[in-house]
């Protein structure tokens, strides 16, 4: 695929996420920060969860010099337009989350400095999803981070509304309620010629999507602690929108 072509895809892709989370980039600063503080300046392994088309594991390796990044997930056209042009510290490897062999895929020696995931794991279900806070605190280190950057309500009906609207009144005034909704983005690029060839990979390959899980902040930080974190809490919050850090 010509890098021209990706560019062009992954700026759209950028615009449409921003239509649902507005301060996204600062949202990626806030995970940054948090593996900086963790991993340092020097060399340091990082895997990236549902990474799609790397968005976060680019912004990684181009803040912090010392990072390797390996960004997993199952959707190789993501994947695809994600490898066209990438920083050389990172690779981005097809594995579904919800296999529990997907470390395997990572060609990661462990014990990994952090893993980090952003928008990307509400749609697996509860026994999924702690199993997979069981397999990363296997294999983070004593110290290391687990850092998650997502839509997770807070638990009570009249608050979590309050929390959307927030949401939305801070998308409104940054403009980005206007931006591309997700189901145009994918409808535009099934009609682009230039993208067939992963069109059809994508077509063949195994997407299954639950939908959200529907946890609250807290029950992710129960069910780290459950998995074997030491600690788990929230470190960034606007609306409902967290970033939840886990040290092992």
């Amino acid at each position: 695929m010509q890098v021209e072509t990706a560019t062009r895809w992954l700026e759209r892709w950028d615009a449409q996420q921003e239509r649902y989370v507005p301060d996204r980039e600062e949202r990626f600063r806030v995970v940054i920060d948090v593996v900086r503080e963790v991993a340092g300046t020097g060399p340091a392994s990082v895997v990236d969860l549902g990474c799609g088309p790397g968005s976060l594991s680019r912004r990684l390796a181009d803040a912090l010099p010392g990072v390797r990044v390996v960004g997993v997930d199952a959707d190789p056209l993501l994947l695809g337009l994600g490898r066209a042009d990438m920083n050389p510290r990172v690779r981005l490897v097809e594995a579904d989350l919800a296999n529990p062999g997907w470390p395997d895929a990572t060609g990661l020696p462990g014990p990994w400095d952090a893993a980090v995931s952003s928008t990307a794991l509400h749609w697996l279900a509860p026994a999924d999803l702690g199993q997979l806070y069981r397999i990363l605190a296997e294999n983070l280190r004593p110290g290391g981070v687990f850092v998650n950057a997502d839509h997770m309500g807070l638990g009570h009906p009249r608050l979590d509304a309050l929390a959307d609207a927030v949401r939305e009144a801070r998308t409104r005034r940054v403009g980005t309620d206007a931006n591309e909704e997700w189901s145009s983005w994918w409808q535009a690029l099934r009609e682009d010629d230039d993208l067939a060839p992963l069109l059809d990979e994508r077509s063949g390959a195994a997407i299954a999507h639950s939908g959200e899980n529907g946890l609250t902040v807290w029950q992710h930080a129960d069910l780290l602690r459950e998995a074997g974190f030491a600690e788990a809490g929230p470190v960034w919050q606007f609306g409902d929108d967290h970033v939840l850090v886990a040290v092992r």
